[in-house]
């Protein structure tokens, strides 16, 4: 049996990655490191070991990682195509499990998969199959959650409380699944301590499922004195439109593809068939948590 012990992340002081990098030290199971780059000024746990690496260099990149037994990788979009190096230094050091920054939207259903706004993350899964097909000591886990539940509230991506105009996408009423950002770390502690059950495989997880107009209910009742504009769109002449921008160069058009990719039918939104047991995510989270994350917000933490 596999035991992983010794495990690298990359973007650990980032959004995702620094509540991963404290369930990995909390669990008490994980020899933990953080891969950064040489110029780095992030601090970490005392209990964390640093390695500062340069990012384009395969030789360096394999150094940092012998002896590791698994990588998380949890860096931003921006990072996503590098992880192929990672990914053959990885290999190279012989790390039995990597775990790439795939978090988020069901990227399993065609119509998801062909959102350009997930060409990298596609790719990044394409060629980790090919790679752990070719090198049977390597494995990858790619874990998907939905969208993040209270980081898209704080940052107004799922609610759009700083200026109160806010779409409604189809109606509202689409089941979705969303999940925090604390449950996403505690999954990935799982996917390490469950080698054998979720080797080459997606995971998924999610702490609640629920509607738009239920974010909009909870948020009407914890400030009913906000002023809402709200405005209704099809899901359909959204992407229609993203379409148009990104052909004429306009990259702000990608984000708008997410919208799809939560809300729309056929898109895999809602998860049928869960690993929250497995992996130890509670998915017990109801309306009041999400009150308690927009009260904050809304209320200026009255």
């Amino acid at each position: 049996m596999v035991v992983i012990k010794n495990v690298a992340v990359t973007g650990a002081s980032g959004a995702l990655g620094q509540p991963v990098l404290n369930a990995l030290i909390a669990s008490g199971k994980f020899n933990v490191t953080a891969i950064v780059r040489e110029a780095s000024k992030a601090t970490f746990p005392t209990s964390v070991k640093i390695a500062r690496v340069n990012f384009d260099s395969a030789d360096d990149l394999t150094a940092a990682l012998q002896g590791q037994d698994a990588v998380v990788s949890t860096i931003g979009i921006d990072g996503l195509q590098a992880q192929t190096l990672v990914i053959d230094a990885a290999i190279a050091a012989g790390v039995k499990r990597y775990i790439p920054s795939e978090f988020g939207s069901n990227l399993a259903p065609a119509k998801s998969k062909a959102l350009p706004i997930f060409g990298y993350k596609v790719a990044i899964a394409d060629y980790l199959e090919k790679k752990a097909a070719s090198n049977p000591e390597f494995t990858y886990t790619l874990v998907r959650n939905g969208a993040f539940l209270d980081w898209g509230f704080n940052v107004g991506f799922l609610l759009d409380w700083k200026t109160g105009k806010q779409r409604i996408f189809d109606g509202g009423d689409q089941l979705s699944s969303f999940t925090t950002l604390d449950s996403v770390a505690l999954a990935v502690v799982g996917v390490l301590t469950h080698f054998e059950e979720t080797k080459n495989r997606a995971v998924y997880i999610e702490d609640l499922h629920t509607t738009q107009n239920k974010f909009i209910e909870i948020a009407k009742k914890v400030a009913p004195e906000k002023k809402w504009e709200f405005t209704h769109a099809n899901l359909d002449d959204v992407k229609k439109a993203a379409d148009e921008k990104l052909a004429k160069g306009d990259m702000s058009a990608m984000i708008e593809y997410l919208w799809p990719a939560i809300y729309g039918e056929g898109y895999g939104g809602l998860f049928t068939n869960l690993d929250n047991e497995l992996l130890g995510v509670a998915g017990d989270k109801t309306d009041a948590d999400i009150e308690a994350i927009l009260r904050p917000l809304l209320t200026g933490g009255k």
